[in-house]
């Protein structure tokens, strides 16, 4: 259960990312808002997952998914470059996200 609030926690890191984008240095409302929302949705169940899991896996296991999440949200919806080296990259942050999960033990 501790790992499924880690992942959920790592997709509303993606979340909050685009919203901080998309609020252009907090001045349109509704990204801000969401913004809100999802950092404190996310850092609110990192938060109750670390109560059962090692920092350093979990840690990286949600900013993992949450670089992974923001880089393809990124390249699909926002026209960010799209680049076979950044393919290969995100792929290897989803395996080391996936091994360090893995590897994970709890309390």
């Amino acid at each position: 259960m501790a790992w499924l609030l880690v992942v959920v926690a790592g997709l509303l890191e993606t979340g909050f990312a685009v919203c901080l984008k998309l609020s252009h240095g907090f001045t349109r409302l509704w990204p801000t808002v969401a913004f809100c929302a999802f950092a404190l949705g996310s850092f609110g169940l990192l938060t109750l997952a670390l109560k059962k899991l090692d920092v350093g896996p979990a840690y990286a296991v949600w900013t993992g998914i949450g670089a992974a999440g923001t880089a393809i949200y990124g390249m699909v919806f926002l026209g960010d470059l799209v680049s076979t080296l950044k393919i290969v990259s995100i792929t290897l942050v989803i395996v080391g996200v996936i091994g360090l999960q893995l590897s994970g033990s709890a309390h």
